[in-house]
């Protein structure tokens, strides 16, 4: 369990931390954070993947993407079993005939029908359209349901790869994620607390692991006993890559 706050994306002349929220583009990745560890992710070809959907209940996602209604993804990714990330999985998947990508003792054990569970585990990746979701791992908690895994996800035509940690704690083989998949994009957990990792180290996992264009931290502020919107942009101060978004707002890249 961990979270995420909401940022309000400014322009800020000079500043390194700073980036405006952009309108979506046709024939370009979308990336809309969603709050927590949620996001909606639409690729240049438009297949829709939502990950991690905790909407209802989550005080940082806006009203407007509550209602349930108005989502309908084409794949839904989960990073493990805890409510602030499966949240309303279950209910969109049904709604939507959604695939449900995620461990395969968690998928399995979810309430969904047989035919939109895609199982899988570290190391594999599925692909959905123009989409492919390679399973990666995580340093977590996942109980009951199986382990904790992060994605990476590529996009036929493109060369943006993005990286959603999941909640994660920095490991040694994110070098080989990256070495691997060389992400572009990282969604990086950097809330702290008593269960993730502080923004501090969130840092110095890009500093000794990764080398993204963008770096949009997520799991953060959500709730006091995470750590907020100034800690983050001070842990990453100087990083002009940092891209700080709104909830609800669509960036294309």
């Amino acid at each position: 369990m961990a979270p995420l706050v909401a940022f309000i994306a400014v322009v800020a002349l000079g500043s390194p931390t700073s980036a405006s929220a952009q309108p979506a583009s046709p024939g370009r990745l979308q990336i809309t954070w969603l709050g927590h560890a949620a996001f909606e992710v639409v690729s240049p070809k438009g297949t829709k993947v939502l990950i991690d959907p905790f909407l209802q209940g989550n005080p940082k996602t806006p009203a407007a993407w509550q209602d349930l209604k108005r989502h309908h993804p084409d794949v839904i990714l989960v990073t493990h079993s805890h409510g602030d990330h499966v949240g309303q999985a279950a209910a969109i998947a049904k709604q939507s005939k959604a695939q449900v990508v995620a461990s395969a003792h968690l998928v399995r054990s979810m309430a969904i029908p047989d035919a939109q569970k895609a199982a899988a585990n570290v190391g594999g990746k599925l692909t959905f359209d123009d989409v492919t979701v390679h399973l990666v791992p995580a340093m977590h908690g996942s109980s009951p349901g199986g382990r904790p895994v992060g994605f990476v996800l590529t996009f036929a035509g493109s060369k943006e790869r993005i990286y959603h940690s999941g909640d994660t704690w920095i490991f040694s083989d994110m070098a080989l994620i990256h070495e691997i998949h060389q992400p572009t994009i990282l969604l990086l957990q950097a809330g702290g607390g008593p269960f993730n990792q502080d923004p501090s180290v969130a840092a110095l996992a890009v500093k000794k692991y990764f080398r993204p264009r963008h770096i949009i931290p997520m799991h953060f502020g959500t709730w006091p006993v995470l750590e907020g919107e100034a800690a983050v942009r001070q842990a990453f101060a100087g990083d002009k890559r940092l891209l700080l978004l709104t909830p609800g707002v669509p960036h294309s890249f």
